[in-house]
C-alpha cells in the first residue's frame, strides 16, 4: 500500500486518447506531450514475439514489412482488437512520458466510445493495468470532447457534439453534465480510407496501401467538390500487369467513393436532432452544432451539415486534440468531475 502511494506520488496522472488512428496523451500540469499513429511493430519467431517498435516508428512500416514483422494496429472501430499489443503499447507510451522504465504508477483517464459494451471496457481497463495504471477512469469521448472544446457541460443547456475520429463517429446531446441522448456509430475516417481503397482498385485496377488512401483523403478529400477539381497522382501497383504505375485522380471521384460513409454521418446527426427533447432542441437552434475529431477537417463537411440540417456548424479549434483536451481538464477537477465518469 506504502508503495503504491509512493509510485503514485513519482508519477504524473495521464490522461489518455486512445483512438483507432492516433493515441495522445496529456500529462497533469504540461498538456498533450504526446501524438502518435495506434500502430505497433512485433517481430514474431519460432518460440516468441517481441515488440519492435510503436507509433510513428511503426506506422511507417505498415504494407512494408517481411514475413517475420507484423504492424498492427490494435484498436478497431474505437476498440481494442487485440489486448496484448494494446497493453505493450500503452506501456510503452506511459514509459516515455515519465522518461524511465520502473517506479512508474500514474492514475489513468482514458476516453472510450460511448456505444461500447461491459466487456469492451474492462478490456481497456485491465490493459491500462497491466501496463502499469495505479487507477484507471473511463470518461466518454463526446463528453472529453464537449469539456476540452469549452461547452458549458454543467448548465441547463443543450450542447451538441459530433465527434468523427478514426473507427467511429459519435454524436450526444450533452446537458446538466450527463448525456441526454448519444448514438455512436462504427463509420468514420478508417472506412472512409477503405472506401478510397476499393474505389481506386475497383476502377484502376490499382492496388494501394492504407497509408496511400489516408494521404488522397487528407489532400484531396472534399464532400462538395466544384471545379476546377483538385487533383492528386498516386501510386501503386497494377493489378492487370502486375508492375507499379501512377495515375491521376479528382476529388469529385474521392466524393463518390466516400459519398456513403459521409451519408451515414449526415443521417445519425439527423436522427440525434430528432431525439432530443424540444427544449433541448430550441438551445441547438441557438447555439449550433460542435465538430470534433480528424473528420472534421475533412473540407466542405461542416458545409454540407449546415445544408442539410439547417443548423450553425461550428469546428472546434483544435478538433484532433478535443477529446484528449477534455479528458485532461478532468484531471485537474478529478473530484467535481467524477460524476461524469464511467463507473
Amino acid at each position: 500500500m506504502v508503495f503504491g502511494a509512493l509510485f503514485g506520488w513519482l508519477s504524473n496522472d495521464l490522461a489518455i486518447d486512445l483512438g483507432t488512428a492516433n493515441t495522445l496523451v496529456y500529462v497533469k500540469g504540461k498538456g498533450i506531450v504526446l501524438r502518435e499513429p495506434s500502430v505497433v511493430a512485433v517481430k514474431k519467431d519460432a518460440r516468441s514475439a517481441r515488440v519492435l517498435a510503436v507509433g510513428k516508428e511503426a506506422k511507417m512500416m505498415l504494407g512494408k514489412t517481411p514475413g517475420n514483422i507484423v504492424a498492427i494496429r490494435p484498436m478497431k472501430d474505437g476498440v481494442i482488437a487485440d489486448f496484448e499489443v494494446t497493453e505493450a503499447m500503452l506501456r510503452y507510451f506511459i514509459r516515455k512520458v515519465h522518461n524511465r522504465r520502473t517506479l512508474v504508477r500514474p492514475r489513468i483517464i482514458i476516453s472510450v466510445p460511448s456505444g461500447i459494451t461491459q466487456v469492451e471496457k474492462r478490456a481497456v481497463r485491465e490493459s491500462a493495468e497491466s501496463a502499469g495504471a495505479r487507477e484507471v477512469y473511463l470518461i466518454e469521448e463526446p463528453m472529453a470532447a464537449a469539456i476540452g472544446v469549452g461547452l458549458p457541460i454543467t448548465e441547463p443547456t443543450a450542447n451538441m457534439v459530433v465527434d468523427i475520429g478514426g473507427g467511429t463517429t459519435e454524436v450526444a446531446v450533452i446537458s446538466l453534465a450527463g448525456i441526454v441522448f448519444c448514438k455512436s456509430v462504427r463509420v468514420a475516417g478508417d472506412k472512409m480510407d477503405d472506401a478510397i481503397l476499393h474505389h481506386i482498385k475497383r476502377r484502376y485496377s490499382l492496388l494501394i496501401g492504407e497509408h496511400t488512401a489516408e494521404m488522397i483523403k487528407m489532400e484531396i478529400g472534399d464532400v462538395m467538390p466544384e471545379p476546377p477539381f483538385k487533383k492528386m497522382a498516386i501510386k501503386g501497383r497494377d493489378l492487370v500487369s502486375g508492375v507499379p504505375k501512377t495515375i491521376e485522380i479528382d476529388a469529385s471521384e474521392i466524393q463518390t467513393a466516400i459519398s456513403e460513409q459521409v451519408e451515414t454521418i449526415v443521417e445519425t446527426v439527423k436522427n440525434a436532432l430528432e431525439q432530443t427533447p424540444p427544449e433541448l432542441a430550441a438551445d441547438i437552434v441557438d447555439k449550433g452544432i460542435v465538430l470534433t475529431g480528424g473528420g472534421a477537417l475533412l473540407k466542405n463537411l461542416d458545409k454540407l451539415l449546415r445544408e442539410k440540417t439547417g443548423l450553425p456548424i461550428i469546428i472546434a479549434d483544435d478538433p484532433l486534440s478535443s477529446v484528449v483536451l477534455g479528458s485532461g481538464q478532468t484531471l485537474d477537477n478529478i473530484k467535481i468531475l467524477k460524476e461524469i465518469m464511467i463507473n
